[in-house]
């Protein structure tokens, strides 16, 4: 025999009847304010964006006619602003605020003026501004009478209407993912090169410390015994400058090497088949250099692509094992290929120690790709991408 119902409800607990709760919930009556908010913003910024066009437009012709056009465009921004605020904080659409304007690094008054002329962001706000005047018209009449004609449907109504106000704020306000994406991969790069930079400069530094300076200041220690013993004791003194002699030949072929670290002469009087034939000699692995470039590249590219097969070899000869490698050098389109390859025991990674993670973001820091395949057992093929650019001299 089952339990009695009672008004209170079931003695079960079960097939209770849902709780009551408003028919416009707190998220509805943002939707119709949003909507209704749409006819006084949507003429601020149709007046905004027609003023603001047809002056800047007809006074092009003169001097002020751009400038006046800039600030405009630097108006709209903060217009495209404040309705991603009001979009974020009614309809909760999340939309990420565009990169500012770097005009502090822009360098001269007219490239500023430029940067803020060709401004996406502003130009996709104007067009918002025009184009929602009348929706913004139709939002605002059609909600206005829903409440005092259709309230039952309301909900639903503004629900599809703030939907279309969601796309529009999607798809003009927000700002571009593939432009973005690039602008961090730029910053990211420019903080890979800053980082290069001052690791290339310590390693000199510590270079000249440890090498050429200490054995000049032993030199001059040297020297100046052999000064003092000269006149009483000319045999030691004669044995002091001879290996003061073998020190000044040491320190000289540690400056050389270091030069050659920094740029290689050879690379500027002979190019890249004559500065990478020279490296592949200092390979203990026997190396195959082919380089088939018509014309030499940039003196920045080219000292990139040489320092890549330098360090490739020096990898080469610590770690692989190899019994020979090759080393082929091109050029396709717009690209500068470099391809190095050798048949020793494989298994190298970029998260390794052998300076593999260093040369692919050096090269993504210059716009340039890294691709290794090293399986275990070998062989290791190392392909290296650099943009093309014609070398101006």
């Amino acid at each position: 025999m089952t339990a009695p119902r009672t008004a209170a409800g079931p003695a079960d607990g079960t097939d209770r009847l849902p709780a009551i709760r408003p028919a416009y919930d707190p998220h509805t009556w943002k939707e119709i304010a949003y909507l209704l908010l749409n006819l006084p913003v949507a003429v601020f910024g149709f007046v905004y964006a027609v003023t603001t066009l047809s002056v800047g437009g007809a006074l092009t012709i003169t001097v002020v006619g751009l400038p006046l056009l800039a600030l405009s465009l630097l108006g709209s921004r903060q217009l495209g602003k404040l309705e991603r605020a009001r979009a974020r904080w009614l309809l909760g659409v999340r939309v990420e605020e565009p990169t500012p304007l770097p005009l502090a690094r822009g360098g001269s008054p007219v490239q500023r003026l430029w940067m803020a002329l060709k401004d996406p962001v502003g130009w996709r706000t104007l067009l918002y501004d025009l184009i929602r005047l009348p929706w913004g018209i139709l939002t605002f009449c059609t909600v206005l009478a829903s409440i005092f004609a259709l309230w039952p449907v309301l909900p639903y109504l503004a629900r599809g209407l703030a939907n279309v106000d969601r796309a529009m704020v999607r798809g003009l306000l927000s700002p571009s993912d593939e432009l973005e994406r690039r602008i961090a991969e730029l910053e990211s790069d420019r903080g890979v090169v800053v980082d290069t930079a001052a690791a290339d400069l310590r390693r000199i530094e510590r270079d000249l410390h440890d090498g050429a300076q200490a054995r000049l200041v032993n030199l001059a220690m040297g020297l100046g015994l052999a000064k003092e013993k000269l006149l009483e004791d000319p045999d030691s003194a004669a044995s002091m400058v001879e290996e003061a002699h073998g020190e000044v030949k040491l320190a000289l072929q540690e400056l050389r090497d270091l030069a050659r670290g920094i740029h290689p002469a050879v690379l500027t009087d002979r190019g890249l088949d004559a500065a990478l034939s020279s490296v592949a000699t200092r390979c203990t692995v026997p190396v195959k250099v082919t380089v088939d470039l018509a014309v030499r590249p940039a003196p920045a590219i080219e000292g990139i692509a040489y320092f890549t097969v330098s360090e490739l070899l020096q990898n080469i000869s610590k770690h692989s094992g190899a019994r020979n490698a090759s080393v082929d050098v091109w050029r396709a389109d717009d690209r500068l290929l470099i391809q190095v390859r050798d048949d020793g025991r494989g298994g190298a990674r970029l998260e390794g120690g052998s300076g593999m993670r260093g040369l692919s973001e050096r090269l993504g820091a210059v716009d340039g790709l890294f691709v290794l395949d090293s399986p275990a057992g070998g062989p290791t093929v190392v392909t290296a991408e650099l943009p093309w650019r014609d070398r101006t001299e």
